[in-house]
């Protein structure tokens, strides 16, 4: 590893158990950074608030990076809504205590060192359900970029990823922003008014500051 990190030349693990202030790079140069890590597979991980635009950033580093890049999306463990229903949790599905934290443990401890090519779940937003299987991470992949809302936070269940990510980045995001985006997002599945407000305002931006108050800084942060 680089210095451009820090002091420490080991992986965001070796370097984690302190608060280390967050680098606040250009999103252009994102790439560069990445292709600066050492190793043949580094997990890396991009978060933000519903809403801040974390899949697109994770397409756009995978498009520049190229083969040697693959992704892997947190909300492939929502949690169904069979089992939410069974908790009464479907009304804040989302929430970070409606996903498989253990399933995505494992899948990501199988990454670090996976030799083969590895299926992992997709969520399809259309069908409000996850499909096993639904992308594959290939074997020659150095970069695995997993996004997702809870990567590095706190609480229970989610604080032992941290030392799993060689590389974190967080993207800042102003939240009229998203609230704008979020409501978007359920018009354009077709939601009443009423139930839009409920989402955004009930579940969405409150897991957003959720992240915030909660979670630990990233190596790097962009402003969106």
């Amino acid at each position: 590893m680089t210095g451009w990190l820090g002091d420490s030349d080991g992986p965001m693990g070796d370097h984690g158990a302190f608060m280390h202030p967050e680098l606040r790079v250009p999103r252009a140069d994102l790439a560069a950074h990445i292709r600066q890590l050492d190793g043949a597979r580094n997990l890396i991980a991009i978060v933000g608030a519903p809403g801040s635009g974390k899949s697109h950033l994770a397409r756009e580093l995978a498009a520049a990076l190229g083969s040697d890049a693959a992704i892997v999306a947190m909300d492939g463990f929502h949690r169904d809504n069979d089992w939410l229903d069974a908790y009464d949790l479907r009304a804040i599905k989302g929430a970070p205590q409606t996903f498989d934290t253990e399933g995505l443990a494992t899948l990501l401890a199988q990454l670090k060192t996976a030799q083969t090519d590895t299926p992992v779940p997709v969520f399809d937003r259309d069908l409000d359900g996850v499909v096993e299987g639904g992308a594959t991470v290939p074997a020659t992949a150095r970069f695995v970029l997993v996004e997702g809302n809870y990567l590095l936070l706190t609480q229970p269940g989610w604080r032992d990823f941290f030392p799993l990510f060689y590389l974190s980045i967080r993207i800042d995001t102003p939240e009229a922003t998203l609230r704008e985006r979020l409501v978007q997002r359920w018009q354009d599945v077709g939601l009443d008014p009423a139930e839009i407000t409920c989402r955004v305002e009930e579940n969405d931006l409150p897991n957003g500051r959720v992240i915030a108050r909660e979670g630990r800084p990233a190596d790097l942060v962009i402003r969106d």
